[in-house]
């Protein structure tokens, strides 16, 4: 068996939410700012990049991951999660590496990958 030598810099949660289940990722949000040590990123109530509904992301360090996680198990409200580390390669992160509590959806990676490939050709030039 090989070692794998991939450093894990942090997470993100994408937690989903429709108008219906709005108010509940609302208080998911508020009880996950107040309890642990995470940044919570903006609400996007329209799809954005790769995610096919409205979501919001938080960002948290590895060594909140078991908190963090087993919280969401338990107090996601019904709502589905997507977890994935930052490796540094966005799009097997969002993929092969990542985790789902409720529902997988399908994510749009053709966009991420135009994404990323746009973001590696202007850093380049």
């Amino acid at each position: 068996m090989r070692e794998n030598n991939i450093e894990i810099k942090g997470f993100h949660a994408h937690i989903y939410y429709d108008a219906a289940s709005r108010g509940v990722a609302a208080h998911v949000r508020e009880e996950l700012g107040a309890r642990f040590e995470v940044q919570l990123g903006s609400w996007h109530d329209n799809p954005v990049g790769p995610h096919p509904k409205a979501m919001y992301q938080l960002a948290f360090l590895p060594n909140q991951f078991a908190n963090v996680v087993s919280w969401l198990m338990l107090n996601r409200g019904g709502l589905d999660v997507l977890v994935h580390p930052e490796t540094g390669d966005e799009v097997v992160d969002h993929t092969d590496h990542s985790l789902w509590l409720g529902e997988k959806l399908d994510l749009n990676i053709e966009r991420l990958k135009k994404y990323v490939q746009a973001r590696t050709s202007s850093e380049v030039s």
